[in-house]
């Protein structure tokens, strides 16, 4: 190839940014010098004039602004596509939250009648249902014992963090009785134990929002579980039921079904184990500091402490149990579980 004519004018000539040129061709310039030349370009550039930028093609108004573009939605639904079907899809990111344990009374659910006179109610039943099978020597007025007995039961499980079952609290007070385990009928007892819990079973009412939290928990992808400290499941589970709570959840569980009770963390495990998570990826929902609370916070959980219907036993212990969040309605708790997944 033939070098070119020296001769040639050079338009540069005499322009400082072209000093470098020389016989060999465009030597390299140094940070400095390369900086400065910047510097002088945009100088120039910004004293076009309009004629100079209509000469180039009339690229219209320099300006900052992005100026929004009208489209068809049918144009925004392609956008929205999947451009790589045959690509295997990315794995979701883990949420914070992967589940709630809700208690059931007084949080999902509540009681039409006061439970003195169901139990009252439930007692008698049993008693004249015990008496019809032939059990006869049983105690005048056997049916207050029955009620104490479940009294004094609930208070020795709270305190031992073993739930009595109650089946074995009968047999226990008709042994105290004087009436042999050998002369009992399974059944008989059984059924005693049914009729005993039936008016209470049927006087339970989901609380107002109840099923549409479930609902709407469970539709967004969550894990709902209910824990309950009850002594007799099978009617525990036909309480469940009887609200129409089931469909929503994905485990109930009652401290008669394992022997534990809250606050107690064996009875949580169950359902860390099942749902395969950690305990700060869990949130317990309930009425009671003492039981929901206490034992959500011992196992790390976050805690959401439902005041719709307040306890007198939790005055005692409410300077030294703190839930994460107070609510004194359950629309109040979807915001909450949005704000920590």
């Amino acid at each position: 190839m033939k070098n070119q004519d020296t001769n040639q004018p050079n338009p540069h000539q005499g322009d400082s940014d072209y000093d470098h040129l020389n016989s060999e061709g465009m030597e390299a310039l140094t940070l400095e010098e390369l900086d400065e030349f910047m510097k002088r370009a945009k100088a120039r550039a910004a004293t076009f004039r309009e004629a100079d930028r209509t000469a180039l093609g009339d690229v219209g108004p320099v300006t900052d602004e992005e100026t929004p573009v009208a489209l068809e939605p049918s144009q925004l639904a392609r956008l929205t596509e999947n451009f790589f079907p045959e690509l295997p899809e990315l794995p979701r990111a883990r949420r914070l939250v992967q589940g709630i344990i809700f208690d059931f009374d007084n949080t999902l659910a509540r009681l039409k009648r006061p439970i003195d006179e169901l139990m009252r109610e439930g007692a008698k039943n049993a008693e004249a249902y015990m008496r019809a099978t032939g059990m006869d020597d049983l105690p005048e007025e056997f049916w207050e014992s029955i009620v104490e007995a479940r009294i004094f039961a609930q208070t020795k499980s709270d305190d031992e963090q073993e739930e009595h079952i109650a089946e074995d609290t009968l047999s226990f007070l008709l042994q105290f009785f004087g009436y042999p385990a050998s002369k009992m009928d399974p059944d008989v007892l059984h059924r005693a134990v049914d009729l005993f819990y039936a008016p209470e079973m049927t006087s339970w009412e989901a609380m107002p929002g109840a099923v549409d939290l479930l609902r709407r928990l469970s539709e967004e992808g969550y894990k709902l579980a209910i824990i309950a400290n009850y002594s007799c499941d099978r009617v525990f589970q036909r309480m469940v039921d009887y609200v129409a709570l089931r469909p929503y959840l994905d485990t109930c569980l009652s401290s008669a079904a394992v022997e534990w009770r809250k606050p107690g963390r064996d009875i949580y495990d169950a359902v860390l184990k099942r749902w395969d998570a950690e305990p700060y990826e869990i949130v317990c929902v309930g009425d009671s500091l003492k039981h929901d609370i206490a034992g959500g916070i011992d196992l790390g959980a976050q805690t959401i402490h439902c005041r719709m219907i307040p306890l007198a036993e939790d005055e005692r212990i409410v300077e030294t149990v703190h839930p994460d969040e107070v609510v004194e309605d359950l629309d109040e708790i979807p915001a909450l579980i949005h704000a920590w997944s």
